[in-house]
């Protein structure tokens, strides 16, 4: 019972590694022109140079499995999740399909603040096996630094993404505290969080629509509730924004497009004279030769995209993609 109990959670689990990785490609809207003045401050140009730049020393990380480099081309949550993706495929010899980032743009969305930080958000195509676009967060700290990639996040299957200010071109960077709002992006982060934390139950469940992420993180936890019950074993799953870890672009309709790091931790308990083993692939990597006890703790980093509608559209708050990937595993 106990060898079944464990068969079924690392299924459970390894399905758990797939949220996010949908067939169909999000939709592009035909971005609205405007009648804003500020320019992009790349141009369509510089910023294919950049995204070329950085996926193809990706690309050469991946094949050689090379940790060291990363940080040159690489910041903020995509650094930890590319090196525990690139950790994994050192220990298993296999690297996961969704590292791979598509090279063709669909739409590319250019800061036109002057100052620093400044950002472009990039959505890709489609990748050749057919999994869906990726929304590309590329950050430049100061003006002495080159552009790194911030974030990545998978586009769900079907959604609409907003349109920007400046036609096919770029867009005003917004703030976390942005006013005008259904939710500051800042609040809506932090309601994101407790809902994925407390599903239903979370005060904020009337403010967001349904989305992928949070539908199959539910069922794959209800699924490995059943399978910890049978060795009368528990689990727990908690979620914390990551302060400081947010971009923001404007839309023209007076929303905001955020990309959010939000860290969370997976608790498995088995029952009484019982070891928690690692579930996946993934875990077995990242857990490597440590010492099984009672209890595992799975440390994810999660990147979300959310569009946070104008107050008073009558809009839900909506995730529109996501990515996320275990980064650490420990015994207790």
């Amino acid at each position: 019972m106990r060898k079944r109990s464990q068969a079924i959670i690392a299924a459970m689990l390894a399905l758990g590694m797939a949220v996010g990785m949908c067939g169909c490609e999000g939709q592009l809207p035909t971005p609205k022109a405007t009648t804003r003045q500020d320019a992009p401050n790349l141009s369509a140009k510089q910023e294919q140079k950049v995204r070329t730049r950085i996926l193809k020393t990706l690309d050469q990380c991946n094949q050689n499995r090379d940790t060291d480099t990363l940080p040159t081309i690489l910041e903020g949550p995509e650094l930890d999740i590319r090196t525990s993706e690139l950790n994994v495929a050192k220990a298993t010899g296999n690297l996961d399909r969704k590292t791979t980032i598509p090279t063709d743009l669909a739409q590319a969305v250019i800061s036109t603040d002057a100052g620093w930080p400044r950002s472009v958000f990039s959505i890709t195509s489609t990748t050749k096996d057919q999994q869906s676009k990726r929304l590309l967060v590329f950050r430049q700290d100061s003006a002495r630094q080159n552009y790194k990639l911030w974030g990545v996040a998978r586009l769900f299957s079907g959604v609409k993404m907003p349109s920007f200010e400046i036609s096919k071109t770029g867009s005003a960077q917004g703030t976390p505290t942005d006013t005008g709002l259904v939710m500051t992006p800042k609040a809506a982060v932090d309601a994101y969080a407790d809902l994925l934390q407390n599903g239903a139950n979370s005060k904020y469940a009337s403010k967001f629509a349904d989305d992928d992420l949070r539908s199959k993180l539910a069922d794959l936890t209800a699924q490995v509730q059943k399978a910890m019950e049978l060795n009368e074993g528990t689990q727990q799953q908690t979620f914390e924004p990551v302060n400081g870890a947010i971009s923001v672009m404007r839309s023209a309709d007076g929303g905001d497009l955020v990309v959010a790091q939000i860290n969370s931790e997976w608790t498995r308990s088995a029952g009484a004279g019982r070891e928690s083993q690692p579930a996946s692939d993934a875990e077995k990597a990242l857990f490597g030769n440590g010492k099984a006890t009672s209890t595992m703790k799975t440390s994810y980093v999660n990147v979300i995209a959310l569009y946070v509608p104008p107050a008073n559209s009558g809009q839900k708050i909506t995730a529109v993609g996501s990515e996320r990937q275990p980064v650490k595993v420990e015994a207790l």
